[in-house]
């Protein structure tokens, strides 16, 4: 088998350990990052911290301006895109749960960013 030189030696060793992580948190904690960036994107250390509350990611992007980072969700997936002279990130996260995309806010610090949500409620109440 020829390596080719684009190939990440990591991407197996990251899908088997999403793999592993989906498979002992079932469907209520189905977390996928996407690893497909051809610039050199894929290689953002991401943890997801959850409560009862909010939704929290923490994300290492060295090198970066914090002007140079956008940021999006749609209530589901959280895109991160950055870039610097040397480097591009592009990384698709998929939350573990609906979040209030409108109550995000977000820091970065040291090349560290995060970016916390409030949980979206599971239903409306209804009055009589």
């Amino acid at each position: 088998m020829r390596r080719d030189d684009n190939d990440d030696p990591f991407d197996e060793f990251f899908r088997e350990i999403e793999r592993m992580m989906d498979e002992m948190m079932g469907s209520e904690g189905d977390v996928h990052i996407d690893r497909d960036s051809p610039n050199g994107g894929g290689d953002l250390h991401v943890d997801v911290h959850e409560t009862d509350d909010e939704i929290r990611v923490v994300a290492d992007i060295p090198g970066v301006e914090k002007e140079a980072i956008d940021l999006k969700c749609d209530g589901s997936v959280l895109t991160i895109d950055a870039d610097s002279h040397q480097r591009e990130y592009h990384e698709r996260l998929t939350l573990p749960s609906e979040v209030d995309e409108h109550s995000a806010s977000a820091t970065y610090n040291n090349g560290i960013l995060e970016v916390t949500f409030d949980r979206e409620e599971d239903s409306a109440d209804i009055e009589l």
